[in-house]
């Protein structure tokens, strides 16, 4: 369980120290290229959720979050999960909600400023927080896949190693 709440603290830092970096000298609004056509940092300030969806209901997604990461801290707690995989996925799962949970707390929306611009049809700005939890979610259903393989896997072995019930003389 320490590992998770690690990993947690570490996004949550990590967040908080480059969103603090991008407010300092970058303008809100204004861009910088670091890699011509390719990456850009750039300053917003998303109201909403993600892509900036539903800026007026600031509400909901605090809402949605301060319940997700309760429920992530009582599932640790209750369960203590021994998968290293699974710590780790809801390390960074918790520590990337927290750290966009403390931008709509204390400034009323998210600091943005991750901008992609060489995937054709992307025009969205993200933040380190976001990178987190998305890949936490991606380690988390990567673990649930192969919990569920080898369960399957399990059972089929305990079926192969039952008696057969069949009497003599049945067909197959």
């Amino acid at each position: 369980m320490v590992l998770c709440f690690l990993i947690a603290a570490a996004a949550i830092a990590l967040d908080q120290i480059t969103k603090l970096l991008v407010m300092q000298n970058i303008g809100k609004g204004a861009s910088v290229e670091v890699i011509r056509g390719v990456f850009h940092l750039t300053y917003t300030e998303n109201r909403g959720a993600a892509f900036g969806m539903l800026s007026q209901h600031r509400w909901i997604f605090m809402l949605l979050s301060a319940v997700a990461i309760v429920a992530i801290f009582l599932y640790l707690w209750k369960e203590k999960p021994k998968s290293t995989l699974m710590r780790l996925s809801l390390g960074m799962i918790l520590g990337g909600g927290i750290g966009n949970m403390i931008d709509r707390v204390i400034r009323g929306f998210v600091v943005d400023f991750i901008d992609i611009k060489f995937i054709p049809l992307w025009n969205y700005i993200f933040n380190v927080a976001d990178i987190f939890v998305c890949v936490g979610c991606g380690l988390l259903i990567l673990y649930l896949i192969r919990a569920e393989i080898q369960e399957h896997r399990r059972k089929k072995a305990d079926l192969q190693k039952e008696p057969s019930h069949r009497q003599a003389g049945e067909d197959t």
